[in-house]
């Protein structure tokens, strides 16, 4: 029997169906140890320049989904005036309906290493570290959805940055770089609008 061949049809096919939902329910289409297998599974398969492998990543599901956006709403209530806050709370009230929160980190201790054996490439190996977790981010996003459910990617650092680490006891090397949040699907994402693609991409030699 002869393996079925993909083209990279496929793959935008894939990339597509990756959009932004608001908001979401605690519902979840799939279980928590299918969960971690595909965040096992993009941690391994993400590249990363030198092969530096600098992602990590936490997984936080139930009450521990909600600590994370109850203790974001509690900083970011010392921040926002309280006549600018209903807005801020609506948002994070909304996160905390989700059923969970992956949370990505580049760790630097890695990073510092590559730049010390490599030093000609120093002052990149920041950059190369978040360009790698950005795949991972779009990865598991775009996994996620094709297991039925839905997400949308925060940033909140570095507000919330030392509070995480001293909850979960990570290590102080672990730099948040983004949050993203999934759940059950409440609708469909609205139309997607793009700027012309012919302002956006140069050929030469063609």
């Amino acid at each position: 029997m002869s393996a079925v061949k993909h083209t990279a049809d496929t793959l935008f096919q894939l990339a597509k169906a990756r959009r932004s939902h608001y908001p979401l329910t605690k519902q979840l289409t799939i279980s928590p140890s299918r969960i971690q297998e595909l965040v096992n599974e993009a941690t391994l398969h993400t590249p990363s320049s030198f092969n530096s492998q600098t992602t990590r990543a936490v997984v936080l599901l139930g009450a521990e989904h909600d600590k994370l956006w109850d203790m974001t709403a509690a900083i970011l209530r010392d921040i926002v005036p309280e006549a600018n806050w209903k807005p801020t709370g609506d948002k994070m009230a909304m996160f905390k309906g989700a059923a969970g929160t992956i949370l990505f980190f580049d760790d630097e201790d890695v990073v510092r290493s590559m730049q010390a054996k490599f030093s000609v490439y120093a002052d990149r190996f920041p950059p190369w570290a978040a360009q790698s977790n950005a795949m991972q981010q779009w990865l598991l996003w775009t996994a996620l959805e094709l297991e039925g459910l839905g997400a949308n990617l925060q940033h909140y650092s570095p507000l919330i940055d030392q509070k995480v680490a001293s909850t979960w006891g990570l290590p102080e090397t672990w730099k948040l770089n983004a949050q993203l949040v999934f759940g059950g699907k409440v609708s469909e994402p609205g139309e997607k609008t793009f700027q012309p693609v012919e302002e956006r991409v140069k050929v030469f030699g063609a």
